[in-house]
């Protein structure tokens, strides 16, 4: 049905199951060009994770990816998105949860997925959002001494931050180039 005439596209067969299991915890839905979308609240975010993996009907044993989007001029100004899959049923769900600059901060979902712990580490890294419960929350892209958050649309990527002290010997730095060893200035890494 077009949207032209007013009326409501149908919902998708997995959406309408998943608003009938999680009721009042869904704030906004959409399926559009084969995507089921919901929009949930931050704090609700693990608690529908687990329910989602749970239902049998649904069985959304897969989280697919993890990240985020910077609405700089909006409030709040990050989504966190998360991508579902279910490898027995074959169905997808996306689901959405907006967080505030001042707090960037919603629950972790390691405690259901193990793949949670390298993907909430990345968005962690790249937008600054935190995961509560998250066991291991530091950078995985960039060297732990950078600053800032090189995705949000406010990072100045014209900005050169200075670059860590040599942390391997026989690098040298030389004007604009690096020198590396020769394979004999170094010493082996053990006696035999």
């Amino acid at each position: 049905m077009s949207e032209a005439s007013g009326s409501t596209p149908a919902l998708s067969e997995v959406l309408a199951m998943v608003l009938e299991g999680l009721d009042n915890k869904v704030l906004a839905c959409h399926s559009q060009f084969g995507d089921d979308t919901i929009v949930i609240a931050p704090g609700d975010r693990l608690e529908v994770a687990q329910w989602l993996a749970r239902e049998p009907s649904l069985h959304f044993d897969m989280l697919m990816d993890n990240t985020a989007v910077d609405y700089l001029d909006e409030e709040p100004r990050f989504e966190v998105v998360d991508h579902y899959f279910s490898t027995d049923k074959h169905h997808r769900l996306r689901v959405k949860c907006r967080v505030g600059e001042d707090d960037p901060t919603v629950p972790s979902l390691c405690a259901q997925f193990g793949s949670a712990i390298w993907m909430e580490r990345e968005t962690f890294d790249m937008y600054g959002i935190k995961f509560d419960g998250h066991p291991d929350l530091r950078r995985i892209l960039l060297y732990p001494e950078f600053r800032g958050h090189p995705l949000r649309k406010d990072y100045d990527k014209l900005q050169a931050w200075p670059l860590f002290e040599a942390r391997y010997p026989g690098v040298r730095e030389q004007e604009d180039r690096i020198i590396h060893p020769n394979p004999g200035d170094q010493e082996p890494p053990h006696e035999p």
